[in-house]
């Protein structure tokens, strides 16, 4: 039997030669006389110069080297297993000669042994990205498309307010003197009576609303694109930290504006022919002078069929603008470019969408509506004329007061729906095409992404 320490725990039974496995002190000489038999086995109370191990025995976990000096054919004993280490020495760790010898064990390399970091101290992660202007170069998550159009409505205040104010300004102009002059005349010949309303006047009332609501729907068309055109800019300008007047937005984007009014009214063609399609059958069934009820029923399934195209195709194109704008795209590319940007990205695409929409429409209704109640009390007609329930007129001191309203919350609302599309198609071109690097080149960064990090671990 050898010498060399093996696995067995301290406190065990001692082995058939007087030894106890595992343990580290040195054996008897050889020129020691000793009995030619077998030795006995000592007593709990035996004392003579037989006996190598006390009967009391520190508890396991506990024990020290024996004294003694090893001999000429013994290899000193391994250092004790660090707590860092798991029983094995580092390389270059202390040997005999080193800080402490054996006895005071190893309690791990030091700081920034082998070039690395100092143990213990873990691995703090890549480095943060950069951030020139209002987002970081990365992709953004919900709340920091959210937060870098506020922020870019916050830096810029001089700017996106101006054009939000006056487009609005323009807008809400044209809505009260449509409504004023046209609207209010049109559905006041045109109300109808349940009970009485005969075919012709059904269609004439149809026809009206038709056209008013067309109307309303192209003036807000006409401002949203000149919003999107002159806040599209200011926001990508923004995001490299860059400012930008007002003067410099409208003569950077106005070569676009054509090919963006064209963009936007193919966009809208699409759509309502989608919806038209899908309720033609139960109309034509309709006029054809079949069933009514089956008519009508199929008339409905046809069109919240195509409502549900229609908004599967608007979320697709919904990138389409921004990529007008700023890669100088014909409406056939970009249009092609927003369904790449958006392939495997639907839904996201779409939830961000619908989540900025209901903040703008929050934000608008909180303005709006305490306005328009103002406006109904001070018109004398009560109630009548916020609900509408007059027949169709209404006072002009309530257009104007709730114009007011809805002056103010289209101001703070339209920067927050361009800057989320325009923040959603560069973050989308983040992801896919490594724009970042792009971005901080134009930025001025310096040495950015040439010391990128490594693939995080379990990536």
């Amino acid at each position: 039997m050898t010498d060399t320490p093996g696995w067995a725990s301290p406190g065990s039974a001692p082995s058939s030669e007087g030894r106890e496995p595992g343990a580290s002190g040195p054996a008897e000489p050889a020129d020691r006389p000793g009995p030619a038999g077998p030795a006995p086995q000592p007593g709990p109370d035996a004392q003579g110069p037989g006996t190598k191990w006390s009967a009391e025995q520190p508890p396991p976990g506990q024990w020290s080297a024996p004294t003694g000096v090893p001999g000429p054919d013994q290899a000193p004993p391994p250092p004790p297993p660090g707590p860092d280490w798991g029983g094995q020495q580092p390389p270059g760790g202390p040997g005999p000669g080193g800080p402490g010898g054996y006895g005071g064990g190893y309690a791990g390399p030091p700081a920034g042994w082998g070039g690395g970091p100092a143990w213990g101290g873990g691995w703090g992660g890549p480095p943060p990205a950069a951030k020139p202007g209002v987002i970081p170069l990365r992709p953004l998550g919900v709340g920091e498309i959210l937060d870098g159009a506020v922020s870019t409505m916050r830096t810029h205040w001089r700017s996106v307010l101006g054009i939000s104010l006056a487009v609005a300004l323009a807008t809400e102009i044209s809505l009260v003197l449509l409504q004023g002059y046209i609207l209010d005349d049109a559905l006041a010949g045109g109300a109808l009576d349940s009970r009485t309303a005969t075919p012709d006047e059904v269609l004439r009332s149809l026809r009206d609303t038709v056209i008013g609501t067309g109307l309303v729907s192209v003036i807000s068309a006409a401002a949203m694109v000149v919003a999107t055109v002159l806040l599209t800019t200011i926001t990508s300008r923004a995001v490299l930290g860059k400012p930008v007047t007002t003067g410099e937005a409208w003569r950077a984007s106005r070569p676009q504006l054509p090919r963006l009014c064209g963009l936007l009214l193919l966009l809208g063609l699409i759509v309502l022919g989608v919806i038209v399609a899908g309720a033609l059958p139960g109309l034509l069934l309709l006029i054809s002078g079949g069933s009514d009820a089956g008519g009508a029923v199929l008339m409905v399934l046809g069109i919240l069929g195509g409502a549900i195209v229609a908004v599967w195709l608007a979320v697709r194109y919904y990138l389409a603008a921004p990529a007008l704008m700023l890669e100088h795209q014909s409406i056939g590319k970009s249009m092609s470019r927003s369904a790449k940007l958006v392939r495997g990205s639907w839904w996201r695409v779409f939830g961000i969408q619908l989540l900025a929409g209901l903040i703008a429409n929050i934000v608008s209704a909180l303005v709006a509506v305490p306005f328009a109640v103002i406006g109904a009390a001070v018109s004398g007609d009560g109630m009548a004329d916020l609900l509408g329930a007059d027949g169709g007129h209404v006072s002009w001191s309530f257009l104007i007061i709730r114009g007011i309203g809805s002056l103010i919350g289209a101001t703070l609302t339209l920067p927050i729906s361009a800057g989320v599309t325009v923040l959603l198609y560069i973050d989308q071109r983040i992801r896919r095409e490594a724009l970042d690097l792009e971005l901080a080149r134009a930025a001025g960064v310096q040495d950015y992404g040439t010391g990128a990090p490594g693939p995080l671990p379990g990536s």
